[in-house]
């Protein structure tokens, strides 16, 4: 029997990763696009609110979202914005539009966590109240109190990756290697939140990086870039997208794979759409 690429993601993914980052529940194989739970950014649609982003997620075939912190709700309340310190209401607003799309929301981030528990909590909480996959920091500093929360609330938490700064040495977060060392002896949820697009922009091969973090992925950010770094739909780039989706199915990756368009931010819908249509593209060969 002939199984392709995505099909046998899906098979395989559901019964090795329990060995490989925790017991945290899976995102549901029905939020799978050609095996891979993908989707979605919010930050994709940044000019718009979450209920909007929400619709174009769906519209763009995403079956999953992850948001950031401080998106405009709604249209109809702009002044109310989207993060760790939303009312019941506000979450039982988003949650009845997720429902509505048939889209899952699956991660938050990328969001500061500070080391005080009590802040940190809060958007643990917040997480737990919409039933997400994970969280996505850079919070490296706040380490000892993720480790706690993740024990505490079986949620995940991905380390995210911005380009390299010519300018500020000190930042170390586009070094895979780095990101290895900050949590290759903690609890096995917490691990990157690989942004394939910035290691692209920091000089980097996303699938080297990809190996150098194998079983510690948690999710990932999409995005192809053209020699001058601009996005373009999947597989239109200088990004090996067929070599990552092979990668990540040999790693039996689980998580959620979101779709960051940062280009054409008032119509960038049908963009989006083609990226879609390239991953249900590469699980059909």
């Amino acid at each position: 029997m002939k199984i392709h690429l995505f099909q046998f993601f899906a098979l395989a993914g559901g019964f090795c990763i329990s060995s490989v980052i925790g017991q945290a529940n899976p995102i549901p194989e029905s939020c799978q696009t050609g095996g891979i739970a993908l989707g979605c950014q919010a930050w994709s649609f940044k000019e718009f609110t979450v209920l909007e982003a929400i619709d174009k997620t769906a519209a763009a075939g995403g079956k999953v979202i992850e948001f950031f912190p401080g998106q405009k709700l709604s249209p109809d309340q702009p002044e109310l914005k989207f993060d760790q310190n939303a009312t019941d209401e506000m979450i039982a607003t988003v949650k009845a539009r997720l429902e509505k799309d048939g889209v899952r929301a699956v991660n938050y981030g990328v969001t500061s966590i500070p080391k005080d528990e009590a802040g940190a909590r809060k958007i643990f909480e917040f997480a737990k109240k919409l039933d997400l996959y994970g969280i996505t920091t850079e919070s490296v500093d706040a380490i000892d109190t993720i480790e706690k929360l993740v024990k505490e609330y079986d949620i995940r938490v991905g380390f995210h990756d911005h380009p390299r700064r010519d300018k500020d040495p000190g930042y170390k977060m586009w070094d895979p290697n780095y990101i290895m060392s900050v949590v290759k002896d903690r609890d096995a949820r917490i691990g990157s939140c690989a942004d394939i697009g910035h290691w692209f922009h920091s000089g980097l091969d996303p699938v080297d990086c990809l190996k150098i973090l194998q079983g510690r992925i948690i999710s990932t950010h999409l995005k192809d870039e053209d020699s001058d770094f601009k996005v373009v739909p999947f597989g239109t780039g200088k990004i090996n997208f067929p070599a990552v989706f092979a990668e990540l199915k040999r790693q039996h990756f689980v998580g959620n794979a979101s779709i960051e368009y940062e280009a054409n931010w008032k119509n960038n819908v049908t963009d989006v759409a083609e990226c879609v249509g390239f991953v249900r593209g590469l699980a059909a060969k």
